[in-house]
Protein backbone atom coordinates (compact mmCIF):
# COMPACT_ATOMS: atom_id res chain seq x y z
CA UNK A 1 0.00 0.00 0.00
CA UNK A 2 1.56 3.64 -1.01
CA UNK A 3 1.85 6.30 0.99
CA UNK A 4 -0.58 9.13 1.20
CA UNK A 5 1.99 12.02 0.42
CA UNK A 6 2.33 14.26 -1.97
CA UNK A 7 5.83 13.63 -2.93
CA UNK A 8 5.04 9.87 -3.11
CA UNK A 9 6.58 8.18 -5.89
CA UNK A 10 5.73 4.24 -5.49
CA UNK A 11 1.85 5.04 -6.78
CA UNK A 12 0.44 3.92 -9.93
CA UNK A 13 -1.31 6.92 -11.06
CA UNK A 14 0.29 9.98 -12.15
CA UNK A 15 -1.26 12.36 -10.17
CA UNK A 16 -2.20 15.74 -10.98
CA UNK A 17 0.03 17.36 -8.68
CA UNK A 18 2.82 15.45 -10.00
CA UNK A 19 2.28 16.96 -13.44
CA UNK A 20 2.24 20.49 -12.22
CA UNK A 21 4.98 19.85 -10.11
CA UNK A 22 6.80 18.43 -13.43
CA UNK A 23 5.42 20.67 -15.69
CA UNK A 24 6.81 23.56 -13.41
CA UNK A 25 9.91 22.38 -13.58
CA UNK A 26 10.65 21.30 -17.05
CA UNK A 27 9.60 24.50 -18.43
CA UNK A 28 7.04 22.74 -21.08
CA UNK A 29 3.42 23.72 -21.29
CA UNK A 30 1.16 26.68 -20.31
CA UNK A 31 1.63 28.37 -17.06
CA UNK A 32 -1.14 30.56 -15.85
CA UNK A 33 -1.14 32.51 -12.44
CA UNK A 34 -3.59 35.49 -11.05
CA UNK A 35 -3.03 38.82 -11.15
CA UNK A 36 -2.10 40.70 -7.63
CA UNK A 37 -4.17 43.93 -6.91
CA UNK A 38 -0.37 45.60 -7.55
CA UNK A 39 -0.22 44.51 -10.76
CA UNK A 40 -3.30 46.23 -11.96
CA UNK A 41 -3.51 49.77 -12.85
CA UNK A 42 -6.01 51.68 -11.16
CA UNK A 43 -9.03 53.13 -12.00
CA UNK A 44 -8.13 56.65 -12.85
CA UNK A 45 -4.53 55.79 -14.87
CA UNK A 46 -3.81 56.00 -18.08
CA UNK A 47 -4.21 52.38 -20.31
CA UNK A 48 -1.05 53.16 -22.12
CA UNK A 49 1.23 54.95 -19.86
CA UNK A 50 -0.16 53.11 -16.24
CA UNK A 51 -0.12 56.68 -14.92
CA UNK A 52 -2.73 59.00 -13.54
CA UNK A 53 -3.53 60.91 -16.01
CA UNK A 54 -3.42 64.31 -16.67
CA UNK A 55 -6.01 65.01 -19.62
CA UNK A 56 -7.84 61.92 -19.06
CA UNK A 57 -10.30 61.15 -22.04
CA UNK A 58 -12.26 57.70 -22.22
CA UNK A 59 -13.33 56.17 -25.26
CA UNK A 60 -17.11 54.22 -26.19
CA UNK A 61 -16.26 50.99 -24.46
CA UNK A 62 -14.88 52.64 -21.58
CA UNK A 63 -11.15 52.78 -21.55
CA UNK A 64 -9.46 55.39 -19.69
CA UNK A 65 -5.90 56.75 -21.47
CA UNK A 66 -4.67 60.42 -21.28
CA UNK A 67 -5.32 62.33 -24.22
CA UNK A 68 -1.68 63.03 -24.94
CA UNK A 69 -0.66 59.52 -24.98
CA UNK A 70 -3.58 58.51 -27.05
CA UNK A 71 -3.08 61.20 -30.07
CA UNK A 72 0.83 60.26 -30.00
CA UNK A 73 -0.20 56.66 -30.75
CA UNK A 74 -3.14 57.15 -33.09
CA UNK A 75 -0.51 59.89 -35.05
CA UNK A 76 2.07 56.75 -35.15
CA UNK A 77 -0.45 54.46 -36.41
CA UNK A 78 -1.22 56.66 -39.06
CA UNK A 79 2.74 57.55 -40.05
CA UNK A 80 3.06 53.29 -40.13
CA UNK A 81 0.13 53.14 -41.86
CA UNK A 82 1.43 55.80 -44.21
CA UNK A 83 4.73 54.36 -44.86
CA UNK A 84 3.25 50.55 -45.48
CA UNK A 85 1.00 51.84 -47.99
CA UNK A 86 4.29 53.91 -49.90
CA UNK A 87 5.40 50.03 -49.42
CA UNK A 88 2.70 48.70 -51.28
CA UNK A 89 2.03 50.30 -54.22
CA UNK A 90 5.98 50.45 -54.39
CA UNK A 91 5.25 46.85 -55.37
CA UNK A 92 2.31 47.04 -57.39
CA UNK A 93 4.39 49.39 -59.48
CA UNK A 94 7.21 47.13 -59.67
CA UNK A 95 4.90 44.08 -60.64
CA UNK A 96 3.36 46.26 -63.27
CA UNK A 97 6.54 47.38 -65.01
CA UNK A 98 7.66 42.95 -64.73
CA UNK A 99 4.01 42.32 -66.91
CA UNK A 100 4.97 45.32 -69.21
CA UNK A 101 8.29 43.73 -69.33
CA UNK A 102 7.61 40.32 -69.84
CA UNK A 103 4.75 41.46 -72.53
CA UNK A 104 6.85 43.30 -74.66
CA UNK A 105 9.67 40.44 -74.26
CA UNK A 106 6.78 37.76 -75.66
CA UNK A 107 5.81 39.95 -78.17
CA UNK A 108 9.35 40.35 -79.10
CA UNK A 109 10.00 36.50 -79.17
CA UNK A 110 6.88 35.70 -81.34
CA UNK A 111 8.00 38.33 -84.00
CA UNK A 112 11.76 37.36 -83.94
CA UNK A 113 10.05 33.64 -84.30
CA UNK A 114 7.97 35.14 -87.42
CA UNK A 115 11.57 36.72 -88.76
CA UNK A 116 13.39 33.83 -88.79
CA UNK A 117 10.81 31.16 -89.98
CA UNK A 118 10.40 34.03 -93.15
CA UNK A 119 13.89 33.93 -94.22
CA UNK A 120 14.36 30.07 -93.50
CA UNK A 121 11.32 29.34 -95.56
CA UNK A 122 13.06 26.15 -97.20
CA UNK A 123 15.41 23.83 -95.01
CA UNK A 124 17.35 21.00 -96.17
CA UNK A 125 16.97 17.77 -94.32
CA UNK A 126 20.79 17.38 -94.09
CA UNK A 127 21.19 20.02 -91.75
CA UNK A 128 19.27 18.51 -89.04
CA UNK A 129 21.18 15.06 -89.63
CA UNK A 130 24.68 17.02 -88.67
CA UNK A 131 23.13 17.70 -85.49
CA UNK A 132 24.89 15.67 -82.74
CA UNK A 133 22.87 13.82 -80.94
CA UNK A 134 23.65 14.03 -77.00
CA UNK A 135 24.68 9.98 -75.86
CA UNK A 136 22.65 8.70 -73.18
CA UNK A 137 25.23 6.42 -72.11
CA UNK A 138 25.95 6.65 -68.27
CA UNK A 139 22.64 9.04 -67.75
CA UNK A 140 23.38 9.37 -63.58
CA UNK A 141 26.94 11.19 -64.63
CA UNK A 142 25.84 15.00 -64.69
CA UNK A 143 28.28 15.66 -67.82
CA UNK A 144 25.96 13.67 -70.31
CA UNK A 145 22.20 14.58 -71.64
CA UNK A 146 24.03 18.29 -72.51
CA UNK A 147 24.86 19.10 -68.62
CA UNK A 148 28.35 19.14 -69.59
CA UNK A 149 28.41 23.27 -68.87
CA UNK A 150 26.84 23.12 -66.21
CA UNK A 151 28.11 23.40 -62.55
CA UNK A 152 27.38 20.12 -60.40
CA UNK A 153 28.80 22.35 -57.05
CA UNK A 154 25.35 24.01 -55.50
CA UNK A 155 28.11 25.59 -52.77
CA UNK A 156 29.15 28.23 -55.70
CA UNK A 157 27.89 31.54 -54.64
CA UNK A 158 26.75 31.32 -58.55
CA UNK A 159 24.59 28.40 -58.29
CA UNK A 160 22.88 29.11 -54.50
CA UNK A 161 18.89 30.27 -55.40
CA UNK A 162 18.22 33.31 -54.80
CA UNK A 163 15.00 33.58 -51.66
CA UNK A 164 12.18 35.13 -53.18
CA UNK A 165 10.77 38.69 -51.94
CA UNK A 166 7.93 38.42 -49.45
CA UNK A 167 4.88 39.73 -51.10
CA UNK A 168 2.96 42.92 -48.80
CA UNK A 169 -0.38 42.56 -48.11
CA UNK A 170 -2.36 46.08 -48.36
CA UNK A 171 -2.92 47.62 -44.68
CA UNK A 172 -5.29 48.77 -42.67
CA UNK A 173 -6.18 52.25 -42.64
CA UNK A 174 -8.14 51.97 -39.91
CA UNK A 175 -6.58 52.09 -36.22
CA UNK A 176 -7.56 49.97 -33.35
CA UNK A 177 -7.95 51.07 -29.64
CA UNK A 178 -4.72 49.06 -27.92
CA UNK A 179 -6.88 47.62 -25.34
CA UNK A 180 -10.09 46.34 -27.14
CA UNK A 181 -8.64 45.94 -30.61
CA UNK A 182 -11.90 47.70 -32.29
CA UNK A 183 -11.95 50.28 -34.39
CA UNK A 184 -10.36 54.14 -32.89
CA UNK A 185 -10.76 57.89 -33.93
CA UNK A 186 -9.94 60.63 -32.69
CA UNK A 187 -13.33 62.69 -32.63
CA UNK A 188 -15.00 59.58 -30.54
CA UNK A 189 -12.95 60.09 -27.61
CA UNK A 190 -14.65 62.36 -24.71
CA UNK A 191 -13.32 64.59 -22.01
CA UNK A 192 -13.50 63.02 -18.32
CA UNK A 193 -13.82 65.82 -15.49
CA UNK A 194 -13.30 63.94 -12.34
CA UNK A 195 -13.90 65.74 -9.13
CA UNK A 196 -11.42 66.09 -6.73
CA UNK A 197 -11.49 65.75 -2.55
CA UNK A 198 -11.77 68.64 -0.44
CA UNK A 199 -10.01 67.67 2.10
CA UNK A 200 -8.22 70.71 3.92
CA UNK A 201 -5.79 68.78 6.30
CA UNK A 202 -4.16 66.78 3.76
CA UNK A 203 -1.91 68.20 1.90
CA UNK A 204 -0.34 65.70 0.18
CA UNK A 205 0.11 66.06 -3.56
CA UNK A 206 -2.44 64.68 -5.82
CA UNK A 207 -0.43 61.46 -6.71
CA UNK A 208 0.33 60.79 -3.09
CA UNK A 209 -3.23 60.86 -2.26
CA UNK A 210 -5.03 57.11 -1.85
CA UNK A 211 -8.34 59.02 -2.09
CA UNK A 212 -8.19 61.57 -4.88
CA UNK A 213 -11.45 61.73 -6.70
CA UNK A 214 -14.95 61.42 -5.68
CA UNK A 215 -18.24 61.39 -7.40
CA UNK A 216 -19.85 64.19 -8.96
CA UNK A 217 -23.43 63.86 -7.09
CA UNK A 218 -23.34 62.10 -4.15
CA UNK A 219 -19.61 62.89 -3.46
CA UNK A 220 -18.88 59.10 -2.76
CA UNK A 221 -14.96 57.90 -2.96
CA UNK A 222 -13.81 56.87 -5.99
CA UNK A 223 -11.57 53.42 -5.81
CA UNK A 224 -11.00 49.93 -8.15
CA UNK A 225 -13.83 48.70 -5.95
CA UNK A 226 -16.33 51.11 -6.90
CA UNK A 227 -18.05 50.67 -10.01
CA UNK A 228 -18.22 54.18 -11.88
CA UNK A 229 -19.51 55.27 -14.95
CA UNK A 230 -18.87 58.52 -17.16
CA UNK A 231 -21.99 61.04 -18.35
CA UNK A 232 -21.02 61.37 -21.73
CA UNK A 233 -22.31 65.71 -22.21
CA UNK A 234 -20.32 66.29 -19.29
CA UNK A 235 -17.77 64.34 -18.89
CA UNK A 236 -18.57 63.81 -14.91
CA UNK A 237 -17.66 60.73 -13.00
CA UNK A 238 -20.26 59.01 -10.78
CA UNK A 239 -20.94 55.72 -9.33
CA UNK A 240 -22.74 52.71 -11.01
CA UNK A 241 -25.13 53.25 -7.70
CA UNK A 242 -26.24 56.83 -8.45
CA UNK A 243 -27.06 55.85 -11.51
CA UNK A 244 -29.16 52.99 -11.25
CA UNK A 245 -30.40 55.34 -7.81
CA UNK A 246 -30.90 58.07 -9.01
CA UNK A 247 -30.55 58.83 -12.91
CA UNK A 248 -32.33 55.77 -14.45
CA UNK A 249 -35.68 57.13 -12.61
CA UNK A 250 -35.71 60.02 -14.67
CA UNK A 251 -32.86 60.11 -17.63
CA UNK A 252 -31.89 63.44 -16.36
CA UNK A 253 -28.10 64.87 -16.08
CA UNK A 254 -28.57 65.36 -11.91
CA UNK A 255 -26.06 68.57 -12.37
CA UNK A 256 -27.05 70.13 -15.77
CA UNK A 257 -30.94 68.78 -16.10
CA UNK A 258 -30.44 67.38 -19.37
CA UNK A 259 -32.08 64.70 -20.92
CA UNK A 260 -29.91 61.60 -21.25
CA UNK A 261 -29.96 58.24 -23.30
CA UNK A 262 -28.64 54.44 -22.16
CA UNK A 263 -25.36 55.64 -25.00
CA UNK A 264 -24.77 58.96 -22.34
CA UNK A 265 -23.51 56.27 -19.82
CA UNK A 266 -20.35 54.83 -20.36
CA UNK A 267 -19.27 52.41 -17.67
CA UNK A 268 -15.73 53.16 -16.78
CA UNK A 269 -13.80 49.99 -16.73
CA UNK A 270 -11.73 49.94 -13.49
CA UNK A 271 -8.52 48.36 -12.32
CA UNK A 272 -7.90 45.21 -10.18
CA UNK A 273 -8.83 44.75 -6.92
CA UNK A 274 -8.46 41.92 -4.21
CA UNK A 275 -11.68 40.17 -4.36
CA UNK A 276 -12.59 37.41 -6.94
CA UNK A 277 -16.00 39.00 -7.78
CA UNK A 278 -15.23 42.26 -8.47
CA UNK A 279 -12.99 41.82 -12.06
CA UNK A 280 -13.18 39.17 -14.99
CA UNK A 281 -9.56 39.12 -16.72
CA UNK A 282 -7.14 38.67 -13.89
CA UNK A 283 -5.63 35.66 -14.92
CA UNK A 284 -2.29 36.11 -16.97
CA UNK A 285 -1.06 33.31 -19.09
CA UNK A 286 2.20 32.12 -20.54
CA UNK A 287 3.19 30.18 -23.66
CA UNK A 288 5.82 27.39 -23.27
CA UNK A 289 6.72 24.75 -25.47
CA UNK A 290 4.68 21.81 -25.61
CA UNK A 291 6.21 18.07 -25.49
CA UNK A 292 4.66 15.96 -27.06
CA UNK A 293 5.25 12.01 -27.13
Amino acid sequence: MTRHARNCTAGAVYTYHEKKKDAANSGFGTTSRRIGKDSVKSFDCCSLTLQPCRNPVITKDGYLFDKEAILTYIISKKNEYSRKMKEFEKQVKQDEEEEAAKANAEQQKKLDKFISTEKNIVSSKTATLNVEIPSTSGAISNVSLGKRKELPSFWVPSQTPAAKVSRLDKPDSKIYCPVSNKPLKAKDLIEVKFTLVKDPSDKKSLIAKENRYMCAVTHDILSNSVPCAVLKPTGDVVTIECVEKIIKKDMIHPLTNEKLSDSDIIILQRGGTGFATTNEKLEAKEQKPCLQV
